[in-house]
């Protein structure tokens, strides 16, 4: 319950390391779409050559997850935010008993990149991908966003690293 979390330093110490955290990846999220989709209008022009071909604007709107997969389309929405912010809650009970730097900070770049998207899904209707990294002659025909490659690290700082922060070894 909220008073034990509260007694058991969950709320005082870990969202003390993570609301600051998460909110710099939610504002460098939202600084980047402000910038490239709405002042660069890429929305618009659809695609920027920046360092090609290794670099390049490429505007998406993804209306699913990763890579579009559940497109459920302009209905689906709504089922995704939900998704998203029961995908938050989730994270954050599970990892109520962090310790150290790492735990807060894989998740407050997954919750601030998760926040991102969801402004997104109910600003624009979808996620505004536009980052798009090609390489040695093969064209990638995905983009992304810095709230997905948030998400994405703090997924594999957790996976890697978190059980052992989260549930530390004791010895007797």
């Amino acid at each position: 319950n909220i008073e034990s979390a509260i007694s058991g330093g969950f709320m005082p110490h870990m969202l003390t390391r993570m609301v600051p955290m998460a909110a710099v990846i939610f504002g460098l999220d939202r600084i980047s779409k402000i910038y490239v989709v709405e002042q660069l209008d890429l929305r618009r022009v659809g695609e920027m050559e920046v360092i090609p071909p290794f670099f390049n604007l490429v505007m998406a709107w993804n209306k699913g997850v990763n890579f579009g997969v559940l497109n459920f389309g302009d209905d689906g929405r709504w089922f995704l935010v939900a998704l998203s912010l029961v995908i938050v809650a989730v994270v954050l009970i599970w990892t109520r008993r962090g310790r150290g730097w790492l735990v807060p900070f894989a998740v407050a770049a997954i919750v601030g990149g998760a926040l991102g998207n969801i402004w997104d899904r109910v600003t624009y209707g979808a996620v505004a991908d536009f980052i798009n990294m090609s390489c040695c002659g093969f064209r990638n025909p995905f983009a992304f966003n810095v709230a997905d490659v948030a998400i994405f690290l703090g997924a594999a700082l957790l996976i890697l690293f978190g059980e052992r922060r989260i549930n530390p070894v004791t010895r007797d």
